[in-house]
């Protein structure tokens, strides 16, 4: 005989083994379910307990399949855009991740009063440039997997 905690956190028992695998079959108790047996100290998850672990039902966890190309390199286009037009603002690295970048190009743009946004700009379009003419798997080498922060 058992005693189980349901999941109002009240105890409820005791019932026997074969009312608890009904329930397991029913889906109102799990692996996580708290059991206690009859004359047991202490508390179990049922799934620690053979007796009533043998009608678990296994479930293989759900692996999430792997990004696929497009989706890698989907930040390509805005982020070659942004460089092209904002790029004295260093849009562009944030889009890619590259915060550390984009904070340089933002900061030397205003704290140079506007004075080196012309540079910047001229990086930002090289870039933007070289992240358009690439191709999806170079791209996705080079700026994604590689971490190329500068051209």
């Amino acid at each position: 005989m058992y005693k189980i905690i349901g999941a109002d956190g009240q105890p409820y028992g005791p019932v026997n083994a074969e009312q608890i695998q009904h329930w397991i079959a029913e889906n109102r108790v799990n692996a996580q379910t708290l059991v206690q047996a009859e004359g047991a100290p202490e508390w179990k998850p049922l799934g620690s307990i053979s007796e009533l672990a043998s009608g678990m039902k296994t479930i293989p966890p759900t692996i999430a399949p792997p990004p696929t190309l497009a989706a890698r390199a989907s930040n390509k286009i805005p982020a070659g855009i942004c460089g092209i037009l904002l790029g004295a603002f260093g849009i562009h690295k944030f889009i890619l991740g590259y915060t550390g970048a984009g904070l340089v190009m933002l900061l030397v743009t205003l704290l140079s009063c506007f004075i080196l946004a012309p540079v910047m700009h001229l990086i930002g379009l090289i870039e933007g440039i070289i992240y358009l003419c690439r191709s999806d798997e170079e791209f996705v080498r080079v700026n994604v997997d590689g971490r190329k922060e500068w051209f």
